[in-house]
């Protein structure tokens, strides 16, 4: 026999809401006043004076003061530290007296025991309704945790810096140690030099040097190795010291380079190739005639210009020269000429052509650019060279964007005066 509707079990109505939803139905039926009192934000209320007429439980618990301690008897700012009433006083009152509102205002309340509590702070102004004021409300709002984030922040950005100039002063000593920091002085020969740093932030891969060989004769080199930071570094070290060592064994620039060619390709043949180009140059002084013979060769690097004591310029042509390290066998360009009285040989990397510049829309300079630049120039010594390229590289401010190495020779002229192109 079947169940009737009166056999049945008993169980919950389905329109009756379970405990938890009763229970949070409770909540949502707080009383306005401990809505007020127990609020995650601070309340007073002051007269126009900023003595205080009403303030909550959780400002009192914040400060550790009892109601009695402040109703009636302080005022708003003398609950603030001494800034705190000094800034209340010349910029937050005045401010709140104008505009009837100011709102987010940073300050310090002092506390009973006399530790001090970040606040941000909200008042406004209640009037009538005929628009006069009667008292002011004003929120404020615990920021100890936001002072403590803020601190926090400041101190990372401190120790950012602190790294960053350490970072930085390693980065210019490592690229004082990959140049010379005197070139030599050679019998017969002005000598000037420059380098020009894009990032103090990175070392470059750019080079020169000078320095003497056997019998009298000089070395000069200067190059660029791929690449920038501590890698380019180390393989601009090892560039130097290579070069010189080759030097020293064999003096003839095609056997130097081909040298430095066999140690970089060894080194560096794996996934991460370095290479670089570069001039080296042989220097004999001719004693017959004056001046000296030099011969060039050249890996990959743009070609040297020469200046010429009756002032005309143009580029020595060192055609097929290739990049140093990439080939087991690289062709090495090489050219001889004379340096007379008057002459400079003038060597750069390709900081200076690669340089932007806003003269000609932000395009490149420009080999044929730098050119017409040195032929204006010509004839001149070899410090006129080095500064006037020095200003021409300012000019381009933050176009130039790798670094560039700058290196001049030049013979003095005999028992007269040195030739300079008027300016």
């Amino acid at each position: 026999m079947g169940r009737t509707d009166g056999d049945r079990e008993s169980g919950p109505d389905p329109e009756e809401p379970p405990d938890d939803t009763q229970a949070f139905s409770a909540a949502l039926e707080d009383s306005v006043e401990d809505l007020y009192e127990n609020a995650p934000c601070g309340y007073l209320s002051t007269s126009l004076d900023g003595q205080i007429a009403k303030v909550n439980t959780t400002l009192l618990n914040w400060l550790g003061y009892k109601r009695t301690d402040l109703v009636g008897r302080r005022k708003f700012s003398d609950l603030l530290t001494v800034g705190g009433r000094l800034y209340h006083e010349t910029h937050f009152a005045p401010l709140l007296r104008m505009q009837g509102e100011i709102s987010g205002i940073a300050l310090e309340l002092e506390a009973a025991d006399g530790s001090r509590l970040p606040v941000l702070v909200t008042s406004t102004v209640k009037t009538d309704s005929d628009g006069q004021p009667l008292l002011i409300r004003t929120t404020v709002f615990d920021a100890r945790d936001r002072r403590a984030y803020e601190h926090e922040l400041l101190r990372t950005r401190q120790e950012a810096e602190r790294e960053r100039e350490r970072l930085q002063q390693l980065a210019t000593t490592l690229q004082k140690t990959l140049l010379p920091p005197a070139l030599e002085n050679v019998p017969g020969l002005d000598v000037a030099a420059y380098y020009h740093i894009a990032s103090i932030d990175e070392v470059g891969g750019d080079f020169y040097d000078l320095f003497p060989l056997a019998a009298g004769t000089w070395g000069l080199f200067l190059g660029d190795v791929c690449g920038k930071g501590a890698e380019a570094a180390a393989v601009t070290s090892l560039v130097r010291y290579t070069l010189r060592a080759a030097a020293v064994y064999d003096p003839d620039p095609t056997a130097v380079l081909s040298n430095l060619n066999t140690v970089l390709n060894h080194e560096y043949n794996g996934t991460d190739p370095r290479f670089c180009t570069v001039i080296f140059g042989l220097l004999t002084p001719d004693s017959d005639r004056g001046g000296f013979r030099i011969t060039l060769a050249s890996g990959g690097h743009p070609p040297a210009l020469l200046l010429r004591a009756d002032g005309t310029a143009d580029y020595l042509p060192t055609p097929g020269g290739q990049l140093i390290g990439v080939l087991p066998d690289a062709d090495i360009a090489t050219i001889t000429f004379r340096l007379d009285p008057g002459d400079t040989l003038f060597l750069h990397t390709d900081g200076l052509t690669e340089a932007h510049t806003a003269a000609i829309g932000g395009e490149r300079y420009g080999d044929e650019a730098l050119l017409d630049f040195v032929r204006a120039l010509a004839p001149a010594t070899a410090q006129g060279a080095i500064t006037t390229v020095r200003d021409l590289l300012d000019t381009f401010g933050t176009g130039v964007d790798d670094d560039t190495a700058v290196l001049a020779v030049h013979v003095p002229c005999a028992d007269r005066e040195e030739p300079q192109r008027a300016r």
